[in-house]
């Protein structure tokens, strides 16, 4: 995990702490690490703050040379990267749908993401993990275009015993999620689940689509599922959907397989929202909480 990052921040703690510095090779030191950053999916400008935040760390070290190790080095490092990552750091989930459910009977959560993201799936691991903690769950099957979308979130439903809102093809997808919280409150359920369908950033008719969902609905927690493993591409479609429609929080797919990790830098840099959860492997349990240390854990 994160493999492209590690490297590329170990060879800054071993030319830093082996060599007697002068300015010229701090920013040679520098500009490599730039340059691992983009190759890892960092963007540009992201990878210029954080190489610039360093700088004045590393500028530090190089007038304490006996104080210098890759002890003191790495400390310097994570300390730049963790008040870059302050950022991300999101309240427990179930204690923020815990709060909505306490304060008005029941939680409304809107998924948005791109096809391929893992996005129905992770809907279904965000059900599992609520009604593990005792909540009453009901999905919302608001992909109403795509040939097998209901289907597919129909099955995780019935694998999980949750319920599944009324819904079928061709039906407007803001009255599919209204439905939804109309029986969650006839049955007694407290967390509605939204599904939405799978788009493009830059496909207008569909994203105003997505603002109608949210303006019916009225949901408390808009959270945009993007792949770990698309990188920039991921980074691009957030920024779209949070100028347009709004995000409150992200959730990354398929963390265990990103060998590089930069998207989690350049959310921290560039969309700055908090990362609500990740997902880390194929099972329904396979959801987590994020957090910086979580993060820097796996670097250094």
């Amino acid at each position: 995990m994160f493999e492209s990052l590690k490297k590329a921040f170990a060879a800054v703690t071993q030319a830093v702490s082996s060599r007697d510095l002068s300015r010229e090779e701090i920013e040679r030191t520098l500009s490599a690490l730039q340059t691992q950053l983009v190759r890892a999916d960092v963007p540009l400008e992201s990878a210029v703050q954080i190489c610039s935040s360093i700088r004045g760390e590393l500028e530090l070290l190089r007038v304490k040379r006996l104080e210098r190790s890759d002890g003191t080095v790495n400390a310097a490092v994570k300390m730049v990267l963790m008040r870059l990552l302050e950022v991300t750091k999101a309240p427990d989930f179930v204690s923020l749908v815990n709060s909505k459910v306490r304060e008005r009977g029941i939680c409304v959560l809107v998924f948005f993401g791109v096809n391929g993201s893992g996005k129905t799936t992770t809907i279904a691991k965000v059900g599992s993990l609520l009604k593990d903690r005792g909540f009453l769950p009901i999905f919302a099957a608001a992909d109403t275009f795509r040939a097998g979308a209901i289907e597919q979130l129909k099955e995780h439903a019935e694998r999980l015993q949750i319920p599944l809102g009324q819904t079928s093809y061709g039906r407007d997808p803001a009255s599919v999620g209204y439905t939804a919280i109309q029986e969650a409150k006839n049955k007694g359920r407290n967390v509605v689940l939204i599904d939405t369908a799978g788009r493009m950033q830059n496909d207008v008719g569909l994203v105003d689509q997505m603002d109608k969902i949210v303006r019916v609905t009225k949901p408390d927690y808009r959270l945009f599922i993007a792949d770990s493993l698309v990188g920039n591409d991921s980074l691009n479609q957030l920024i779209t959907f949070n100028e347009r429609i709004g995000i409150d929080g992200v959730i990354l797919t398929k963390l265990d397989a990103d060998a590089r990790g930069g998207v989690i830098l350049a959310i921290a840099t560039s969309v700055k929202k908090p990362i609500v959860l990740v997902g880390t492997g194929q099972s329904y349990r396979d959801l987590q909480s994020f957090t910086p240390d979580f993060f820097l854990s796996k670097l250094f």
